[in-house]
This record gives structure tokens, sequence and C-alpha cells, in this order.
């Protein structure tokens, strides 16, 4: 196993380069040698477990999606992070890892879920959290926060409850975070706590004094 640095791997692939990161050694890689270079990661480098398949949607920017995977080697206890960008702004696709790390099967198939990435030569590649005719990404940021009214997926259960799946009310949004702080103290919080659903907001009041 070859001892894995930032030089060595720049020297050998030459094609990636260096990611800013305030925490892990990251790079980019372009999509056409994203496999070329995990099989490398993998075999030759000890990089032996894929931790996470993600993506980021960067909105108007061009590319507008990025593809991000964590890879760890449990022999040197080391992290490396890997951003490959989609080259199509409406149908982005990115490569499968699944037949390399099993692990990225149920990885790719969330990140198709919740942001519309094709991951190409994947062996299922179905929704995993939303249905299958769910028409909507709702990672991508022209979702909005409140959610989309939808028709429920079966026909059956709309039919007998007479529901829909219905918007967030956003109460109290918008929602912010107190940081710094421990965790327990750093969980979003409504801004505007004074109502919920169960009390109505409050009119406002549009009056002034002179």
């Amino acid at each position: 196993m070859e001892t894995i640095t930032e030089e060595s791997l720049t020297a050998k692939f030459d094609y990636l380069t260096p990611r800013p990161s305030s925490d892990h050694t990251a790079y980019n890689c372009p999509s056409a040698h994203l496999r070329e270079f995990v099989w490398a990661l993998r075999d030759e480098h000890g990089y032996d477990l894929l931790l996470d398949v993600t993506a980021i949607d960067w909105d108007a920017a061009t590319p507008r999606f990025t593809g991000v995977y964590h890879f760890y080697s449990t022999a040197r206890h080391v992290y490396l992070r890997v951003a490959v960008d989609c080259a199509d702004n409406v149908n982005p696709t990115l490569p499968s890892l699944a037949d390399i790390y099993p692990a990225a099967n149920w990885h790719e198939r969330e990140t198709y879920d919740m942001l519309g990435i094709v991951y190409a030569g994947h062996p299922d590649l179905r929704r995993i959290l939303m249905w299958d005719a769910y028409p909507y990404f709702p990672l991508r940021k022209d979702f909005p926060l409140a959610g989309i009214q939808t028709e429920l997926p079966a026909a059956d259960v709309a039919e007998s409850t007479k529901a829909k799946v219905k918007s967030a009310p956003m109460m109290g949004g918008p929602f912010v975070s107190k940081r710094p702080g421990p965790m327990s103290e750093a969980e979003p919080r409504a801004l505007d706590e004074s109502w919920t659903e169960q009390s109505e907001k409050p009119a406002e009041n549009t009056s002034r004094a002179d």
C-alpha cells in the first residue's frame, strides 16, 4: 500500500486539483476519471470504506451540481473528500460506484431521490425515500422550504382519507440556529414562537401612533 500524500496523488493523477477544505484532504476530480481514480484509491491506497455520497446544488452557478464523496482508510485512519462536477445543469449525471463500493448503492439512490442526479451504471436506481412517481427533488435549491402540496401516491389511500400531502405551514419561521454553543442548544428554532399548527398566527398590527 502506497503512502498517500497530496504531492503523490497529484503527481500520479494529473487531472486532480486540490480543493479548499477546513478539515480533510480534498480534491476535485473530473467525472470522466472518477471510476479510474476510485479504483486506485481502494486497491492501491487503502481507502477501503466509502462513508458517504451526497451532492451540492449551487443553484444559479455553472456547473450547478457537484457530487461529493467521502472515503476512509481503516488502516491509516485518514479521510479523503472527492468532489465531481456534473457537466449538465438540467440532467445531471455521474458514474455509479456501486460495483466498486457496495455502500454506494443506497447512497446513490438517496442522492438521486433528493437531488435528481442520475448515477449511470447503477444496478437499481429507484427512489428510496419518496414514492416512484413523485415529481420533485426535495433538496434542490428551487424546491420550496415549505414543500409542495402533492397527491398521495396510492389512489385508494387518497380516496379513503380525502387528503393530500400538504405543504408545511412553516409555523414561526424563519428558523434560526444559535451558534456557537453545545449541540443541544444549536438546534434550529422558530424565530417567532408565538404561533403553532394549533394556534393561529397573530394578525400583524399595521397601525402606528402619530
